[in-house]
């Protein structure tokens, strides 16, 4: 029995096989966690992985990225804003409100949305992100092209939300990197829950580059068109959207193909806002022509009178407010002033063309080296309306209008009549008691001051007879020569009571001279705004009002204190002031019947040249003088302006003719 049962078959079912005759690539094998490549398969289908392979490593791949998304967004804060996202220019206005000049390191004016036209607005979302209100400040599509762009080794931009570009702006650099592009679209997603749209596009819009130095669009509406952002129609709001792609090749005034592309994509923009319902057919129908902006903008040039304009604007702000350079520097402050952009421009035109028509430096050697200085003052408040000076304030530093140094010689004299007039000297002649000029003697004449001429024993006499011209009266010697009379009259009046009219009138003490004899006939240096101001105050009937340059300055929508001209105060008696304009009245008939002149004339012998006239409305000074640019020293003026010239007396009131006329 044992022996039949060893002889059973070896093809009984069940009976393992010898492990001699297993395969041999299977002995002794672990089974593989991951079978890949995939065992018991040949050629290519060892190397394909399975359905299962595929959802498997698809779903690890979302697991890994979705948990690198959430350590990345836990992980990433707002950051602070860039400094440079906030910095503001200082915005300068001419008296009309339309802009003079931005300065700072940053040409920005931030601006709410309610201060951009809508038409605009509208341009910027129809071209940059129609979905702005509706979408969560990302675009997935944007992230992967710079994914995809990086990979290939090209630039990685493209594809932005308003909301992504407005955090680049604000809170990133601007390097084209994958992770400023990460970071980008994590911090756009949690501002856009942060902040609401209107925020985001007010700073997105306050952020931008539209180039000609222009950040915002404030500064660009300026820049561009020279008009604030809320006067922007919707062409000219399409063309600056279109910029918005980059200057550098849509700024149409740069080249002819930057004015095909700036055109097609105007164009483009206005169908797109149709398109997408910001614009009906029949408004876009009315914007066919190309709405061409300023060929070149000086918005931001302190060149020409601009810089002066900016010199003593800052100058009041300071004195007036406290605030410091430091404060100015960092920017934000929009100041108004008083400037009126047409007379400024005519002042600067007619010294230009006074000065190349009469002078000749290269054939004359006395014609080099000339400086002129120029203001005008509105007498009835004070307010500077124009100056010049120099002939360009980034050549130039010195501001030829606001600078003292420069002896005003015959032009003080009116003061030394002011002063006598309102203080009295003796006075003797036929029908007239002694008696002081400032009491009038009742019956016999209202004024003694035409009549009156000093006699050779050193007496005020009224006049008898004809005219004598050794010994003109006050009035002919206020006019022309008569210097030996007024340095007389400033000594008999009192030299302390000459300057003391002087400062009450407007000028100002630290420009006064040393109380010498010759103190009457105008060593003191006062400058042009000052002169005009003081002779203002003749026009003004004896009523004085301080120069101002300033009349608003606001700060964050809010204006500072301190900025009201100063209140009028009586420096005059009326009837002196009457009488010194009568006086000069008859020094500027030649030239016009309202018009009162004070001027420097052929006895003086100071190196410098001046002439200041007023009418009821303005008070202009102008002043002429030599100096080297490494020299302060003046120089002579014998020759200026040729033979006909004596010390150049001639120019200084062919200038004022040139610029009132």
């Amino acid at each position: 029995m044992g022996t039949h049962t060893q002889g059973k078959s070896p093809r009984r079912r069940g009976r393992r096989q010898p492990a001699a005759r297993r395969p041999a690539g299977r002995r002794g094998q672990r089974r593989r966690l991951v079978d890949y490549p995939r065992s018991g398969r040949s050629g290519v289908r060892r190397w394909l992985p399975s359905w299962r392979q595929l959802l498997a490593t698809t779903g690890l791949f979302v697991t890994a990225v979705a948990g690198l998304f959430v350590c990345v967004y836990v992980s990433v804060d707002i950051p602070d804003e860039n400094a440079a996202a906030r910095r503001e220019a200082n915005v300068y206005y001419w008296s009309d409100g339309t802009q003079m000049v931005s300065t700072g390191e940053v040409n920005r004016q931030i601006v709410d949305l309610d201060r951009i036209a809508p038409s605009a607005v509208d341009a910027v979302i129809a071209a940059e992100n129609e979905t702005f209100y509706e979408d969560s400040g990302v675009s997935p599509k944007g992230l992967a092209r710079a994914v995809v762009n990086m990979a290939r080794g090209q630039e990685t931009q493209g594809g932005s939300t308003i909301t992504q570009q407005y955090v680049k702006n604000t809170y990133l650099s601007q390097d084209q990197t994958v992770t400023r592009k990460a970071k980008e679209f994590v911090i756009a997603l949690k501002v856009d829950r942060k902040k609401s749209k209107d925020e985001i596009l007010k700073g997105y819009l306050n952020t931008s580059w539209f180039g000609r130095g222009a950040n915002g669009i404030e500064a660009a509406a300026h820049a561009y068109y020279g008009i604030p952002a809320k006067d922007l129609d919707p062409s000219q709001g399409a063309l600056l959207a279109a910029v918005l792609k980059g200057a550098e090749q849509y700024d149409p005034s740069i080249s002819r193909a930057n004015h095909e592309r700036a055109r097609g994509r105007w164009a483009w923009i206005l169908d797109r806002q149709v398109d997408v319902g910001l614009m009906s057919k029949k408004e876009r129908a009315k914007y066919r022509t190309f709405p061409e902006p300023r060929r070149q903008s000086r918005s931001t040039s302190l060149g020409g009178q601009t810089g002066y304009l900016v010199d003593v604007a800052n100058r009041y702000v300071k004195q007036h407010t406290g605030l410091t350079d430091e404060q100015l520097a960092r920017g934000g402050y929009r100041i108004h002033t008083t400037f009126d952009r047409h007379q400024v421009r005519r002042m600067e035109r007619a010294v230009r063309r006074v000065l190349a028509r009469d002078l000749d430096p290269k054939g004359r050697a006395a014609d080099r080296h000339v400086q002129v200085g120029a203001a005008s003052v509105r007498p009835s408040d004070g307010a500077v309306l124009a100056l010049y000076g120099g002939r360009d304030a980034t050549e130039h530093f010195t501001n030829n209008a606001d600078t003292s140094g420069v002896p005003v010689g015959s032009a003080f004299k009116p003061f030394v009549l002011a002063a006598a007039l309102e203080h009295g000297v003796s006075v003797r002649g036929p029908g007239f008691a002694e008696a002081g000029l400032k009491n009038r003697v009742p019956g016999v004449r209202e004024s003694v001051l035409a009549d009156s001429r000093y006699a050779a024993d050193g007496t005020l006499r009224v006049a008898a007879g004809s005219p004598d011209p050794d010994r003109p009266t006050l009035a002919e010697a206020l006019v022309s020569g008569g210097n030996a009379t007024y340095v007389r009259l400033g000594g008999d009046v009192g030299r302390d009571r000459v300057r003391a009219t002087a400062v009450d009138a407007g000028l100002l003490r630290q420009s006064m001279a040393r109380l010498e004899p010759t103190f009457s006939i105008g060593t003191s240096t006062p400058s042009a705004i000052r002169m005009a101001t003081a002779y203002g105050t003749f026009a003004n009937d004896g009523v004085r009002r301080d120069p101002y340059s300033v009349t608003k300055v606001v700060k964050d929508g809010v204006a500072l204190p301190g900025l009201a001209p100063s209140a009028s105060r009586r420096a005059l008696d009326p009837q002196v002031a009457q009488e010194v304009t009568d006086a000069l009245r008859a020094g500027g008939k030649r030239i016009g019947e309202d018009v009162a002149v004070g001027r420097t004339g052929d006895q003086d012998r100071l190196r410098s040249a001046w002439f200041t006239a007023f009418t009821k409305d303005l008070s202009t000074a102008v002043t002429l003088f030599r100096v080297r640019p490494d020299e302060p020293r003046l120089l002579p003026l014998s020759g200026v302006g040729g033979s006909r010239s004596e010390r150049g007396n001639v120019l200084v009131p062919r200038i004022w003719q040139e610029y009132t006329r």
